[in-house]
């Protein structure tokens, strides 16, 4: 799995290509908690459209743990005054119509919600669309 990360207008914007695996996943998330960390944002809206693959119950359920895990460690390790704020827009199968994964990490105290489509996504995050600049960030 592959990265594309970017900063700004108080949003951590992620893209992520690749094929999924449980291993490279979780890399890649404490990579995007390295930028978060570096660009101090408190929004992170990942965006893994493009990746492939049909994860298992137990992959979903072991992502969600390891996430809200190193979520509550980087709070807890780096002072922050609130819990970052994740969207992830993905497509089925890597969505999983039921979110066992998101319920996983909400469950264990991460504010993360999975969505389909990149405008609800935007937004939960009360994020403004990079092609409407004057609608307001939040």
């Amino acid at each position: 799995m592959i990265l594309r990360i970017c900063a700004g207008a108080g949003v951590l914007r992620v893209i992520a290509l690749g094929e999924f695996s449980l291993a490279e996943a979780e890399r890649t998330f404490l990579e995007m908690l390295e930028a978060v960390a570096r660009h101090k944002t408190a929004k992170i809206l990942l965006d893994g459209r493009e990746l492939k693959g049909d994860l298992t119950t137990i992959q979903r359920f072991l992502y969600g743990e390891f996430t809200a895990h190193a979520v509550a460690r980087y709070i807890r390790e780096g002072g922050v005054p609130r819990a970052p704020q994740f969207a992830y827009v993905l497509h089925e199968p890597v969505l999983d119509p039921q979110r066992f994964g998101e319920t996983v990490a909400v469950n264990r105290g991460m504010w993360v919600k999975a969505f389909d489509n990149l405008e609800d996504a935007l937004g939960w995050l009360r994020v403004a669309p990079a092609n409407k600049p004057d609608a307001g960030d939040a």
